[in-house]
């Protein structure tokens, strides 16, 4: 990874020694950024000094490096796009960016880059925005280390906080996106890594996938978002070592896999959420040591999943630790560890001797009867269950872990 960002600065920065610094301010070089940047020759670095510029309109045609001093404010005053950017080999630095026009048509942005290649755009705070970075047809580009947060109170006039389409090769490292409509968004990316940012407060998705292929993201945080995240109609996603928490509602997840296969799920922790993942026409996928707490279901399997290989889980503290809304599985579950398993262990090999049927009755009563939830904890679905997995009968024999673990597994 480090490789590959010294790679980016060194392509973006290996400009012509002619290259100069100009400065922007009242009592500099110049006191228009637009000016400067008519005048500025390829590879050369702006340096903005500290201030309010306001009604800004800034488009940048050319490579060039665009630097704050000490945060200076560029203000669109809910007028204008802030920062244009239609150029290759382009930084830009060291910004507060405030108050971009809002169109639900033309999606303006606080920095929108068009066919770019060869960007870094780093170490910027955002603020009431539509859109704060929005990256379209680019290849190698990297956002890095940048607040964003919005006001949005309804999705439909709210804009998402990193938001690429049809692109490739990014890397979006190390952000912090809040209270916009998705955090992070990805349409037609590939090749691409999304890695150490915390996307919390959003209205919708803390993280939103559609037709994303061959990706990867990882140790991010998604936390009290408005559905948690999503990844659909995509394969070959590895998603490793993220947090998943706190995202509740009646159409709320941690994480939804929606006709997605061939991806990878491991190392991530999911607490406090009304349902951990949520997997509907999801194939081909390795699920493993992953962590499942607290949530209300642990694991919502639709039918239609198939050829997917559950292992080496802790299932812990979960209402309801699977759910499924059919009555046959193709899928196979392994050496998780279950707190809800009352086998025994006579060989002490840590495997229980008995099976464990992670899916209880009431668990199916739900899935087709939402109000049934109403009999939680009483003792009528108590004595049923107890009875189910005495004399199993209506649950999937085949829905089954046949080498259940006698304890967790230190993740």
């Amino acid at each position: 990874m480090k490789n590959i960002v010294l790679i980016i600065f060194i392509s973006v920065f290996a400009f012509s020694a002619t290259a100069k610094v100009v400065t922007v301010g009242s009592k500099a070089q110049f006191n228009s950024i637009d000016k400067a940047i008519e005048q500025a020759s390829r590879y050369d670095t702006i340096l903005v000094q500290p201030g309010l510029y306001k009604n800004q309109k800034i488009i940048i045609d050319k490579p060039l490096s665009l630097i704050g001093e000490k945060m200076p404010v560029l203000d669109g005053g809910n007028k204008y796009q802030i920062i244009t950017v239609n150029s290759d080999s382009v930084l830009i630095k060291g910004f507060k960016l405030q108050n971009s026009s809002f169109a639900i048509l033309e999606d303006p942005a606080a920095i929108k880059i068009i066919n770019g290649n060869k960007i870094i755009i780093e170490s910027n705070y955002l603020l009431n925005n539509f859109f704060g970075i929005y990256l379209q047809k680019c290849k190698n580009t990297l956002v890095k280390n940048n607040r964003i947060i919005a006001k949005g109170q309804k999705e439909q006039e709210s804009g998402n906080g990193i938001h690429c389409w049809k692109s490739d090769s990014l890397q979006i490292i190390g952000n912090k996106v809040e209270r916009n409509r998705d955090g992070i968004y990805f349409e037609f990316v590939t090749n691409s890594v999304i890695w150490r940012n915390i996307s919390e407060y959003n209205l919708r998705y803390g993280l939103h996938f559609m037709f994303s292929n061959n990706d990867a993201y990882f140790t991010n945080i998604f936390r009290n978002n408005g559905a948690g995240v999503s990844v659909m109609f995509t394969k070959k996603v590895v998603m490793m070592n993220n947090t998943f928490s706190d995202n509740w509602g009646d159409a709320a997840y941690g994480l939804l896999l929606k006709e997605i296969s061939d991806c990878h799920l491991e190392g991530n922790t999911m607490y406090n959420n009304t349902a951990a993942v949520f997997m509907d026409g999801s194939n081909r996928m390795e699920v493993k040591r992953n962590i499942f707490k607290n949530n209300g279901w642990g694991l919502k399997m639709q039918a239609n999943c198939m050829d997917n290989y559950i292992s080496s889980n802790n299932f812990l503290g979960n209402t309801f630790d699977i759910s499924t809304n059919g009555s046959l599985t193709l899928n196979s579950f392994s050496e998780n560890y279950w707190d809800k398993y009352e086998g025994y262990d006579l060989n002490k090999d840590k495997i229980g001797d008995v099976p464990y049927h992670p899916l209880s009755i009431f668990a199916v009563i739900v899935e087709g009867n939402p109000p049934a939830m109403l009999l939680y904890r009483s003792f009528m679905i108590t004595l049923l269950d107890k009875s189910e997995k005495i004399l199993p009968s209506i649950t999937p024999d085949n829905f089954v872990d046949n080498k259940p673990l006698m304890n967790a597994i230190p993740l």
